[in-house]
């Protein structure tokens, strides 16, 4: 065990509470602004620095998700108090998500995850998400 100075452990603590508290400091998206930033776009998503996948998001609240290429799963998005909510075709468990502006993109934490674990906006197009259609050669 390393001996810290009680003011640097002060700092510390400060720093660490700054950072948890940062995620949940940030004021949510209410559903009409997220509609108003993603509808007709195509969001690609980093956590941790990596891929976390792409998402298309289509008129009516649908949306396209995928997580490999030419691989899609078709879903919808609804409002659930200031979380924004998402069921898939084959998984219809809701996966609910709070979203902030970062910069003029989208941050996102799971109601279900710890500060650290935010989803970062890390590309945004106009074009749609490549899905093959089903039983495409067969």
């Amino acid at each position: 065990m390393r001996f810290v100075p009680h003011g640097r452990a002060a700092c510390l603590c400060l720093a660490v509470l700054a950072t948890t508290a940062s995620a949940s400091a940030q004021t949510p998206l209410a559903a009409e602004e997220f509609e108003a930033h993603v509808t007709g776009k195509t969001l690609t998503y980093s956590q941790f620095g990596t891929l976390f996948g792409i998402e298309e998001y289509l008129p009516g609240r649908q949306v396209r998700w995928s997580v490999a290429e030419n691989q899609c799963q078709y879903g919808s998005w609804y409002p659930q108090g200031s979380a924004i909510c998402f069921v898939y075709e084959y998984d219809p468990t809701p996966h609910c998500w709070t979203f902030w502006m970062e910069g003029g993109a989208l941050a996102a934490l799971s109601v279900d995850s710890q500060p650290g674990a935010e989803l970062y906006e890390v590309d945004s197009t106009d074009k749609p998400l490549a899905c093959p259609g089903p039983d495409v050669g067969v």
